[in-house]
């Protein structure tokens, strides 16, 4: 069975937020006094990994798994029937194939084996090109964010450099206004004068009048 028949959701490509969701692989028929264990089988895999993603992605490769289940007993109704009563357990396996033998006359050790790395091979197909997806897709943020922070960098420098420029400005233009009082100082000043002389002279110029005038008005 092709990699294909892998019933992945979507890894890295965000799906719509409600997806169609896909028929589940209904499980073989088989007699009712040949039944495995009814108990959910656990996944053996166990990790104390704080990677809020590590159990979203083991059921997503557990539903591949299941995904890749043919017809007929095979390696996947032997490894589902030895979790669920216990893979540390060697009676499970005695009896699962014991029971694999009675679905399949011709079950064999060689047969299982056989099948296994069939499912370890897709299962290394489907983890190859979610990989080199998962790695495309950082390397392209890596690249985007490089180039953000290039862009932002050059922005922020241009911002400093027109800050220092300004600042040279701001400081040029406050040594000016310092300065103001004492270039205009003499001018200030000579100014100042000729207003107190302009009001001097013609008070003076008015008194001698004012004298002649009553001169006249008095020996006229």
């Amino acid at each position: 069975m092709s990699s294909d028949s892998f019933s992945w959701k979507s890894l890295f490509i965000n799906e719509d937020s409600n997806p169609t969701k896909k028929e589940e692989t209904k499980p073989t028929s088989f007699p009712p006094t040949n039944k495995f264990p009814e108990a959910e089988a656990k996944s053996t895999i166990i990790s104390n990994s704080a990677n809020p993603f590590l159990g979203e992605i083991l059921e997503v490769y557990e539903k591949g798994f299941e995904g890749l289940n043919s017809e007929g007993f095979d390696f996947f109704e032997l490894y589902k029937s030895v979790n669920a009563v216990g893979v540390s357990n060697p009676q499970s396996y005695q009896m699962a194939f014991t029971m694999g033998k009675t679905i399949n006359p011709n079950l064999s050790k060689e047969f299982l084996l056989d099948k296994s790395k069939f499912y370890l091979t897709e299962i290394e197909k489907v983890y190859e090109r979610y990989n080199i997806l998962g790695n495309s897709k950082k390397s392209d943020l890596s690249a985007k964010i490089t180039q953000e922070k290039k862009q932002l960098t050059q922005s922020i420098g241009d911002l400093e450099s027109q800050i220092a420029k300004l600042q040279n400005e701001l400081q040029s233009k406050k040594a000016e206004l310092e300065k103001i009082d004492a270039h205009n100082a003499e001018e200030f000043t000579e100014l100042q004068l000729k207003i107190e002389a302009n009001n001097i002279a013609k008070q003076k110029i008015q008194e001698s009048i004012n004298i002649v005038v009553t001169g006249i008005n008095q020996y006229l």
